[in-house]
């Protein structure tokens, strides 16, 4: 089933990734108890614009900036995930403002640990050059791989969402 912006309810082809990508919990916790040196790199945390397949999901309108936090998952100083989320201004009120400040710690992480949030269907894609997402992505990379998988699900509490996409690296296939 395909889904707005090439996003879809399957990641058809994903192969040896399949595993990583189907896992409704938390990534973090996945990644860090395969590796001995968990980290969380933070690469950007302001209101910016949204990309154009984010602004549906998470109701906002084109000319408005939203809420945008960047991080890596590494594993020691390897990046295995880039995590991408992206909020309306009107999300970050009340039990929610204080992701503004998370810093080094995992978004993820956060919202699955509270029972008021819900999550939807995760969403798959591939990205290549012409997605904004993976130029971001392919940053610590000493290669351009011809594409890379992505996920996303869209967080909820109340009225509230958060959009989160989490780009898989090559080198997450070489943790155990």
């Amino acid at each position: 089933m395909t889904l707005k912006q090439g996003w879809s309810r399957r990641p058809v082809g994903a192969n040896n990734l399949g595993k990583w990508m189907v896992d409704r919990g938390s990534l973090t916790e996945r990644i860090a108890g395969r590796c001995e040196n968990f980290s969380v790199r933070h690469v950007v945390n302001r209101f910016m614009a949204a990309n154009r397949d984010e602004f549906w999901r998470i109701g906002l309108e084109r000319r408005k900036s939203a809420f945008v936090r960047e991080v890596f998952l590494c594993c020691g100083e390897t990046p295995v995930v880039f995590a991408h989320s992206v909020a309306a201004r009107k999300s970050l009120k009340g039990a929610w403002r204080s992701l503004k400040f998370l810093g080094k710690k995992s978004l993820g992480s956060a919202l699955l640990s509270n029972p008021k949030v819900g999550r939807e269907a995760l969403e798959f894609r591939r990205i290549n050059r012409r997605h904004p997402l993976y130029e971001k992505s392919c940053r610590f990379l000493g290669y351009r791989p011809a594409e890379l998988w992505a996920r996303r699900s869209l967080f909820t509490r109340g009225r509230n969402a958060i959009l989160v996409t989490e780009v898989f690296l090559p080198q997450i296939l070489e943790l155990p």
